[in-house]
Formats: C-alpha cells, sequence, structure tokens
C-alpha cells in the first residue's frame, strides 16, 4: 500500500504551525504564524506533495505504475514526482519544456536520480498542454500512464490541499482571519478556498500571484470551485517583482532577512513573493489591530539551486 510502508510515515504527519515575532508586527498589533508545509518531507514537501497524495492514491487504486507529467526545466512539480515515483515504486517520465543541456541541472538532475526519464518539448508543444486532442495523442503514447496536469492541478489535488485547512483547525485556539498563500497555477489557492467553505469558516483566503497578468487565474478558480463565494478570497495580482521567477534586489534582500530572523529558510520564487507581499499589506495598514492570519509555506526550497546556477539569487 502506498502510505504503509516505514518510510513514508514522515510525509502523511501534520506540518507544524510556527508562530512569527518581528517588530512590524507588533507595531500593526496583528499576529501570523507560519504553515510549515516546507516541512513535510525532505524531498517531496509543500503543496506539491498536497497536491500528488490524491492523485498518488488513485494511480495505486487502479493499478497504474506509469505517472507522467508537465514542467519547465527549474520545476518544483517535476522534482517532487521524480521523488514521489522513487518513493512509491512509481515509473515516472517528465515532458519537460526546453533543449535536452537542461538535463544536468540542479533539478532535473535529481530528478533523473530518482529514475524519471525526461522527454524535452519545444515551446509550441508544450503551449498544448492543456488541449485534449495533445493529451489524448500523449495517453495513445503512453496507454499504461496516468497523466497528471502541469503543477499537479486537478480535482484530486484539491482534497489535498483542503487538508491544510483542517490541521489548521485543530493547530489553533483562535479563529484566523486570513490565510496567504504563494500562487502559480491555482490549484493551492482553489483548494484552500474550498476547504474553508467545507469547514464552514469564516477565514480569507489570499492568492499572492508569481507570474505576470495572473488575472485569468481568477478563471482556473472558478472552474475548480464553482461554488466559490467571490467574498472570501482574493487574488492580488501586483507583487510579480517583473514576472515569474523574477528576483528584484529589494525581493532577495527581503528573503534573506526574513530567513535571518526567524531562521525559516524561503526562496524567492513563490513563498518569498507571498511573504514579501504580506510585509507591504501590514506595512500598508491593509488589517485592522487583532487581526490573525496564517501564510503557508509551500516548500520549494530545492529551486534555490537553480536560480543560484542561473546567477538570479
Amino acid at each position: 500500500m502506498l502510505f504503509s510502508h516505514k518510510k513514508s510515515i514522515k510525509l502523511i504527519n501534520e506540518s507544524p504551525l510556527q508562530v512569527i515575532t518581528h517588530p512590524l508586527l507588533n507595531l500593526a498589533k496583528v499576529t501570523l504564524a507560519i504553515k510549515r508545509d516546507d516541512l513535510l518531507h525532505p524531498d517531496i514537501s509543500g503543496n506539491k506533495w498536497r497536491k500528488l497524495k490524491y492523485n498518488l492514491k488513485h494511480a495505486e487504486s487502479h493499478h497504474i505504475k506509469h505517472l507522467v507529467s508537465f514542467g519547465g526545466a527549474f520545476s518544483n512539480h517535476i522534482h517532487a514526482l521524480a521523488a514521489a515515483g522513487f518513493h512509491f515504486k512509481f515509473k515516472t517520465t517528465g515532458l519537460i519544456r526546453g533543449e535536452a543541456h537542461y538535463a544536468s541541472n540542479p533539478t532535473l538532475s535529481a530528478a533523473q536520480q530518482w529514475g524519471m526519464q525526461l522527454k524535452f518539448v519545444d515551446r509550441k508543444t508544450y503551449q498544448l498542454r492543456h488541449e485534449q486532442h495533445y493529451l489524448q495523442h500523449l495517453q495513445s503514447q503512453y496507454p499504461d500512464a496516468y497523466l497528471i496536469p502541469e503543477g499537479g492541478s486537478n480535482q484530486l489535488a484539491l482534497r489535498g490541499v483542503e487538508e491544510v485547512i483542517s490541521d489548521l483547525v485543530h493547530q489553533t485556539q483562535q479563529p484566523i482571519d486570513h490565510v496567504f498563500t504563494a500562487t502559480g497555477s491555482a490549484g493551492t489557492l482553489s483548494g484552500l478556498i474550498s476547504g474553508v467553505m467545507k469547514q464552514s469558516l469564516q477565514t480569507k483566503i489570499h492568492g499572492i500571484a508569481v507570474l505576470k497578468n495572473a488575472d485569468y487565474l481568477k478563471q482556473t478558480v472558478a472552474h475548480f470551485v464553482p461554488q466559490h463565494r467571490t467574498k472570501n478570497w482574493q487574488l492580488h495580482t501586483q507583487f510579480h517583482h517583473g514576472g515569474y521567477a523574477k528576483v528584484t534586489p529589494e525581493l532577495a534582500n527581503f528573503c534573506a532577512q526574513f530567513t535571518a530572523h526567524t531562521t525559516i529558510p524561503i526562496e524567492p520564487v513563490y513563498t518569498g513573493k507571498m511573504l514579501y507581499a504580506l510585509w507591504q499589506l501590514i506595512t500598508q495598514g491593509y488589517f485592522p489591530a487583532g487581526t490573525h492570519i496564517v501564510a503557508l509555506h509551500t516548500g520549494g526550497l530545492q529551486g534555490l539551486a537553480g536560480l543560484k546556477e542561473q546567477h538570479k539569487y
């Protein structure tokens, strides 16, 4: 069974909720805790594990041994899927946007060490990854495989993310006013919104878009959570710092200072951008005194090596 092996015990443990102290929080009279999903597992951490969990269970229950998915050359999802394949004995194939020379970068090197087969595709082909005719073609190429979307975001992924809210309900004694998450494909954002609704909470969910021109993600949320209420969530699109994986000096400096102050490691692509945005909102007086906030650490620390290799961080 997928979750019976001793090596998987850490994977199903609750991640800790760490209270943060900081002069800015004291000044604004708000409280903040970090949901440390980066600590779920050393190889399959954060929202990538949350989104893969029920996809893996689905594959196992249908006796599927081969998993195929999509990602860029430094994809956290591809890294996590390869690790999951290694730990849970699945064959994995990654369809990677870009050229074959990317295979030597830290992310894809690790994926290959875990046994993932890489297939590189050009950008035009990669753009078809959501098209039904292309997916049917891929399924015919890999008839024994289960196709998982880019980033792992599908309805099964939402079930795993909803468990973040279930955790929080019994991890904190006080009502949570706001939950913040970094947002790329909107799967995690959608799962948090769904989780709050299922728990009948008044908590507001905030997604910090990490890429430019991200308003289309509102339609993604509407697709995943058609019964959502507009007032219980918000997508912030002004904190992208120039686009996906773009790192400004201000963002890099913030991440370094945050880690130095809290000892919590963060990266500037996802969690760093989210926390920077949260700090800006607090500074602007966005939250009334007495507000209790939880920020979700979505992992992705493996990406630091790639950023350093590209001299971006």
